[in-house]
């Protein structure tokens, strides 16, 4: 079988077991939806009326195919709280938290870089091991730990960044590198070791022997064989940055998506917290694809390895 093919057909097949596990893992919670919109003084003609409405008098399987219907034409219903389009409140979230997400991923791989071809040489600069241990420290810390020490710096002490709203690109630097500094980190480390690897492979002898330099051998020559490996790490810090952005956005009050789902969990808004675990289920699935894809591009072996 066709890689690619094989890779969409696990992305739609998962898509649809996600949707299918979230659909009726709600119809198992209790309360009826038609009573919490129209509250406990609601007459039962009422309630019976909304339930016909909303198609809850149909059974699950009716309603099942009926919601999944709708939802691949995008509408994913109406929130209990707001009383607007799930898919309206989503897509006026999306610019935060899409504008926080590739800010953030700039940043891990800025600092996973950087740190990772400096961790790589440690052993030959003794001033340099602190960092590694400054690298292991941020490892172990919470984002959002994190977030609180660099608004008490550069918002409280320095008065140089905002720590709430979202008003452009400044307002976005903290939250970003809350998040960053903690994947950052992590993908140093796995650049460290890459290098490190790479670096007792014969061709790095050849081209030492050649009287190629150091940094040319490492820019020129490991660090595109290390991608293959750092490229997963990337995929695997984009759908952590995701998760890490729900915190963080309520920590530094941004109107993204994060902020959002917090808001209808609190409310137990159930159609809106269905339509986003949807979407972060679908931007998860995308992420891991496009990885895959990308990661075929590098290393076409990958491609031969699938079985028809």
């Amino acid at each position: 079988m066709n890689y690619y093919l094989k890779k969409s057909l696990d992305f739609i097949t998962t898509l649809f077991l996600i949707t299918l596990v979230t659909f009726f893992t709600f119809k198992l919670l209790p309360g009826s939806p038609a009573l919490s919109i129209l509250g406990p003084e609601a007459e039962e003609s009422q309630i019976e009326f909304l339930e016909h409405q909303l198609n809850l008098d149909r059974s699950l399987p009716v309603q099942y195919f009926i919601w999944l219907k709708n939802a691949l034409t995008g509408d994913l219903g109406t929130s209990y709280r707001y009383q607007q389009s799930v898919t309206s409140l989503i897509s006026g979230s999306l610019p935060a938290t899409v504008s926080l997400a590739v800010m953030s991923l700039i940043f891990t791989i800025l600092i996973g870089g950087i740190f990772g071809i400096l961790f790589s040489r440690v052993s030959r600069h003794r001033y340099l091991k602190p960092l590694f241990y400054v690298n292991q420290i941020w490892i172990s810390i919470p984002s959002f730990c994190t977030a609180l020490i660099l608004i008490l710096i550069f918002t409280l002490k320095l008065h140089l960044l905002p720590s709430a709203g979202y008003s452009g690109f400044s307002s976005l630097i903290l939250p970003s590198l809350s998040i960053a500094l903690g994947t950052g980190t992590i993908l140093a480390r796995y650049i460290k070791s890459s290098i490190e690897n790479e670096l007792k492979q014969d061709y790095v002898r050849t081209a030492r022997s050649k009287g190629l330099g150091e940094n040319t051998i490492i820019f020129r020559h490991i660090l595109r064989n290390s991608l293959i490996s750092s490229v997963t790490v990337v995929g695997l810090s984009a759908t952590q940055i995701l998760g890490g952005s729900i915190i963080i956005e309520t920590v530094f009050s941004l109107p993204g998506i994060g902020r959002l789902l917090a808001s209808s969990i609190s409310s137990r808004d159930l159609p809106l917290l269905q339509g986003l675990i949807i979407y972060l289920a679908v931007i998860t699935l995308a992420c891991n694809f496009l990885i895959d894809i990308l990661y075929s591009v590098i290393d076409p072996r990958t491609r031969t390895k699938v079985k028809a």
